[in-house]
């Protein structure tokens, strides 16, 4: 039998916090809610608020490009 650990979801802050009109971090792409609820947050839910922070990002730097 296999003694895996749990995978450990990381926190996608870059230390660049910084937050738009709609509470968005322009560093790691997380909405405030997303921010203050993270430690308590299980692994898969976090996989799911990393899913919708790297669209949030893309969204972003695609504004800021145009």
């Amino acid at each position: 039998a296999s003694l895996e650990q749990p995978v450990i979801v990381e926190s996608p802050c870059v230390r660049n916090c910084c937050l738009n009109d709609e509470d968005i971090c322009l560093g790691c792409g997380r909405s405030l809610a997303e921010i203050t609820r993270w430690t308590t947050t299980q692994e898969a839910g976090k996989r799911v608020i990393l899913a919708a922070a790297a669209s949030r990002r893309e969204l972003i730097r695609l504004r800021q490009s145009s």
